[in-house]
């Protein structure tokens, strides 16, 4: 479980780390926790802002829980639900930028070539992934074990690069596309040396 330890005087952080902030009507700091994407628990530390007058400091673990700091007084802990907070916060929710999406190519033994069904894939893949503009992408190219340390990280190299080349002749601006290679490096699939394995054969398609 993260356990991020919030400072109030640093809320530009907040959101970064599932919460969001805000003042509330009276003054004061307001920190609310917002759920994880993928449902992992989260938790917040939320500390005094002045250390010296000895408040005792809490912590937020369950979601859209508040923490109401004023100035000299004790941190005022509440339970919120999603309505409430997507009505206080409604600005941040209409202009938050997607979430980060994940998908996944892959290739036929030793090649460049997209699988069948990879192929079959691929136009749903730039489709969605270009409908979000102004994204970053990040391309990470893997091999299996069959050939030898040196020639899967070129391997790599070179299927992150051709998928690079898809979305660039499609318009995605090059500056905005990163591929790099692992080569057999975090298999999919753990397998020892000289293995077939075709969910390692892979490039991984990181968009944010």
């Amino acid at each position: 479980m993260r356990r991020p330890a919030l400072q109030i005087g640093l809320l530009a952080a907040a959101l970064a780390l599932a919460g969001c902030a805000a003042k509330p009507p009276r003054g004061g700091t307001r920190v609310t926790l917002l759920p994880q994407a993928d449902g992992t628990p989260s938790a917040v530390i939320v500390r005094p802002a002045d250390a010296a007058r000895a408040q005792p400091e809490q912590r937020l673990d369950a979601p859209y829980q508040s923490a109401t700091v004023g100035r000299g007084g004790p941190i005022a802990v509440q339970s919120t639900d999603a309505g409430q907070v997507q009505q206080a916060y409604a600005p941040l929710f209409t202009t938050a930028p997607p979430a980060p999406a994940r998908f996944v190519l892959y290739f036929r033994t030793g090649t460049t070539q997209l699988t069948a069904e990879s192929q079959q894939a691929l136009g749903r893949v730039l489709a969605e992934t270009l409908s979000r503009s102004g994204a970053e992408i990040v391309l990470i190219g893997h091999t299996d074990t069959t050939s030898a340390g040196d020639a899967n990280d070129a391997l790599s190299v070179r299927r992150a690069a051709l998928v690079r080349d898809m979305f660039v002749q499609r318009g995605f601006p090059p500056a905005l596309v990163e591929a790099t290679g692992r080569g057999e490096r975090d298999l999919a699939v753990p397998t020892r040396d000289g293995v077939d394995e075709p969910r390692n054969r892979r490039v991984e398609i990181l968009v944010r």
